[in-house]
């Protein structure tokens, strides 16, 4: 089985098996106490705490361990916020946050006086640094900007972003958590989160970092733990191992990224001539070493990782059908790219190239087999003449069905004709505006219906 998602979670490092065993024998204790046994715990605590400080380039006072990456920006973005609440309670984010962050802003915003700007972000998934810049107001009490995108790898402008957010005198808060284990993040930010078991560390160990001369007033009830900033006794094997394979994934980092982006670059550049109407999201040159995402026209997304799946390939995906919300992905839709059938592929340090050669060999069968599958649907039912335009009921389907439809017709009006498209699937609003874009077509807009959206779609060639 080939393991292609290491965004999500990467195996567990040989350094930090090997770590979290020697510390189960040896940091079982209590760090807060001072009898042989503490002193140990405490000793291997603090040589954690050095070690992940020294990754990441800030003062071992200035990072604490906490139960998870997310748990790790909730308390920065809450401590943040309160610490500066006289300065205000305007919160700035991007479109493409990691959803730990949204979560925080939309429980900001929710808040009696919180407000929340979220910048847009281009079809690579990068913001603007002048879009930040312009969002800052006076009463701005934090800025958020991930240093990497989870879902298809393009690399934010970090420092240049930190540069605007120091000379307006508001913290920045970095979610690192996919970029940690291959390098330090540039720029002068304020505060910095990090997840271990993106890095190759167990599961529920994530780290926060607060530059000295931040004001941050932690949240929730007080703790002596931690320097208050993370409640409840420490995971001290896990932390021990998380902070060992991040030292040893940052010595393999250089030699192993320049591995993977060939890897990922043939993936980019071969599968649009293995794969009819497929679109490559993502900065083609800043982004992660090991992150490729694309999108299938007209494929079903859960069917194909299913079908990927028993091919022998664990992938992840952002189209609708894969969520239990049934709606896009946020990152695919800020973007405005196509969302259905769409595929991420992470992959881990010590990929195989053989690996990803046979991928390359499964993958255009694979697609075409659900794409067969899909098929087209009956046309009396769903196509209504009306002069030079057509209408197509696809009400009730989930995508990729409507845009299914709309290429099966789009042929049967004039040049200058249109089709109109009844959808009551939130995926539509992005996915038929993508296909315009591939097939050379006009997407003119859309427009309330009595039931549903119709998406209006002009043919111009």
């Amino acid at each position: 089985m080939a393991y292609f998602d290491a965004a999500s979670a990467a195996p567990l490092h040989p350094v930090a098996r090997q770590a979290l065993l020697a510390a189960l024998d040896e940091g079982w204790a209590d760090p807060a106490r001072l009898y042989r046994e503490g002193r140990r715990a405490r000793m291997l605590l603090d040589a954690a705490r050095e070690a992940a400080a020294e990754c990441v380039g800030c003062r071992a006072d200035e990072l604490v361990f906490t139960p998870s990456g997310t748990r790790a920006v909730h308390s920065g973005v809450a401590g943040a916020l309160a610490g500066r609440r006289r300065v205000g309670r305007h919160l700035i984010v991007s479109a493409v946050e990691h959803s730990s962050v949204l979560h925080a802003a939309e429980a900001h915003e929710a808040a009696e006086g919180g407000s929340v700007t979220r910048v847009p972000v281009d079809r690579t998934g990068a913001v603007a640094p002048e879009a930040y810049a312009a969002s800052l107001r006076e009463d701005t009490a934090l800025a958020c900007l991930q240093s990497a995108n989870h879902e298809v790898g393009t690399e934010q402008p970090v420092s240049r972003v930190a540069e605007a957010c120091r000379a307006a005198g508001v913290p920045l808060l970095v979610d690192a958590a996919q970029s940690l284990g291959w390098g330090r993040v540039e720029g002068d930010w304020s505060l910095l989160t990090g997840s271990a078991h993106k890095w190759g560390g167990p599961s529920g160990v994530g780290l926060l970092v607060v530059r000295k001369g931040v004001r941050f007033a932690p949240q929730g009830p007080g703790d002596e733990r931690e320097s208050g900033r993370a409640p409840g006794f420490e995971n001290l094997p896990a932390i021990v191992a998380a902070a060992a394979s991040l030292r040893a994934v940052r010595a393999e980092a250089a030699a192993e990224a320049a591995r993977l982006r060939e890897l990922t670059e043939r993936i980019r550049s071969r599968v649009p001539d293995l794969v009819p109407d497929v679109e490559v999201v993502g900065d083609p040159s800043r982004r992660l070493p090991g992150i490729v995402t694309f999108s299938c026209l007209y494929v079903d997304g859960e069917t194909l990782l299913h079908e990927l799946d028993r091919a022998g390939f664990s992938v992840s995906s952002g189209s609708s059908c894969t969520s239990s919300t049934l709606t896009p992905s946020h990152v695919l839709r800020a973007m405005g790219v196509l969302s259905e059938g769409n595929v991420r592929m992470s992959l881990p340090p010590g990929t195989p190239a053989r690996d990803v050669e046979r991928f390359l060999e499964v993958l255009p069968g694979t697609v075409a087999a659900v794409r067969e599958k899909l098929g087209a649907p009956a046309a009396p039912e769903t196509v209504r003449a009306a002069g030079r335009d057509l209408v197509v009921d696809a009400l009730g389907r989930r995508c990729p069905i409507p845009v299914i439809e709309l290429a099966k017709v789009i042929g049967d009006v004039p040049v200058g004709g249109t089709v109109r498209v009844l959808s009551d699937d939130e995926a539509a609003r992005l996915d038929i505006p993508a296909w315009c874009e591939m097939r050379g077509q006009e997407y003119v807009g859309e427009e309330p219906a009595d039931r549903g959206t119709a998406y209006l779609v002009r043919r111009t060639s």
